[in-house]
């Protein structure tokens, strides 16, 4: 359907797996009228390069050890400091998520979704859900989930069978969008 070339995964290496049905999910996703929102990518990058910059300044700096001291402390505190920011974006902000995105273009709907999946290693069970961006809007709807194994959707040789896998995603966001949410 997306692709013209078969995705083919090695099937004892659950990342391989994982990785090839979290990108079909994004294309589907994206596919379906939702632009990609790279805000959190790129505040990520951000602070990745002001890390990156602080280690080149530790490093290159022109004077020696002994007198460099002080600026050598404070190079290690502020690498420390800016490292810890970006695990804890990672940890609170990104968890599971392998897409983020804005809301169709002419929906009545204020928020984006936020797609995340999970494959437990030993486990063939993946599990999809769709959650909204803004959980706390007012057009936020329920999450909702789909959990199957990917027995369901790869063939022997390790080839995904798109048309499947992609008639479950959609079903999913279908779901997603046409079920109201409940009031607390």
């Amino acid at each position: 359907m997306a692709s013209k070339s078969a995705k083919k995964a090695n099937l004892l290496d659950h990342h391989s797996i994982k990785h090839i049905l979290d990108e079909s999910v994004s294309e589907i996703v994206t596919s379906r009228g939702y632009p990609e929102d790279v805000r959190l990518s790129n505040v990520r990058l951000l602070v990745g390069t002001i890390i990156i910059v602080i280690a080149l300044f530790a490093q290159f700096y022109k004077k020696k050890f002994p007198e460099n001291r002080d600026f050598l402390i404070a190079c290690i505190g502020l690498y420390v400091v800016f490292n810890g920011l970006l695990q804890l974006i990672i940890y609170t902000k990104e968890k599971d998520a392998i897409l983020f995105t804005y809301p169709p273009a002419g929906a009545f709907t204020s928020t984006g979704l936020l797609v995340s999946s999970k494959l437990p290693r030993f486990s063939d069970m993946y599990t999809l859900t769709i959650a909204s961006a803004d959980p706390k809007s007012v057009s936020a709807h329920e999450p909702v989930h789909l959990t199957k194994s990917v027995t369901q959707w790869f063939t022997k040789d390790g080839v995904l069978v798109e048309g499947l896998f992609w008639k479950d995603v959609e079903a999913l966001i279908d779901q997603y969008t046409k079920e109201p949410k409940k009031s607390k």
